[in-house]
């Protein structure tokens, strides 16, 4: 699963990569994003593109992969076919983080496009209120069978989409699952792997020194 990643690119950057309209809310670089904190996604709002913000895991909780999920295992389940229709979003990222071990010993490494640019994973959203009637709308990433570069790590990676699919997976007239399944392709270009601060396994450091490459004597994480 993956379970952190990066979107530091700079707001004009992130605004031309994605075609966007407008941002609903004060865009700032994220250097470490982890489960159930916010993050930036893009949708369409009246033909539009916009980058809004939501927390990070599906809720409601339907099944075990709130953060990260499989196209099938939506769609099987009937109270989020709707879901899979009218509720698409693109995450933008550019960088994933990983643990990788040698041994009894891990460090962690970033795992980013050949030019560093940023990119856009498939998602799904939804939007629910608690008992005080408060709304918070989540999201999830979409997997796919993984590349050369993170089957080191897992079986399964987000599913990075093309400008063009990006196109077609925002676009409200594509529907079912057997017009969006083969936009899930596993990204087959050319990924860079490299150990960064073992600070980035802590979800309170979210700073610039969490993207900078790091001499490996010092990347080891004691804990491990």
């Amino acid at each position: 699963m993956c379970r952190r990643f990066s979107m530091s690119s700079s707001r004009d950057e992130i605004s031309k990569h994605f075609g966007l309209s407008r941002m609903r809310y004060l865009y700032k670089s994220r250097y470490n994003i982890s489960p159930t904190q916010t993050m930036p996604v893009v949708v369409m709002d009246q033909g539009e593109r916009v980058l809004d913000e939501f927390r990070w895991g599906l809720v409601p909780y339907w099944g075990k992969a709130a953060v990260n999920a499989d196209l099938h295992a939506v769609h099987e389940n009937p109270t989020y076919r709707k879901t899979l229709d009218q509720r698409r979003c693109v995450i933008p990222c550019n960088g994933l983080y990983y643990l990788r071990t040698i041994g009894k010993k891990s460090y962690a490494v970033r795992v980013v496009t050949e030019n560093h640019e940023p990119f856009g994973v498939a998602g799904l959203y939804e939007s629910w209120r608690n008992a005080k009637g408060e709304e918070t709308t989540t999201c999830t990433m979409l997997m796919t069978d993984a590349n050369v570069s993170i089957r080191e790590f897992e079986s399964r990676m987000p599913a990075i989409l093309s400008e063009e699919d990006i196109e077609k997976w925002l676009h409200p007239d594509s529907k079912g699952i057997h017009n969006l399944q083969p936009l899930l392709k596993t990204y087959d270009h050319t990924m860079k792997i490299y150990p960064v601060t073992p600070l980035v396994v802590n979800d309170l450091h979210d700073h610039q020194q969490c993207i900078e490459e790091m001499d490996l004597k010092s990347a080891w994480i004691k804990s491990v």
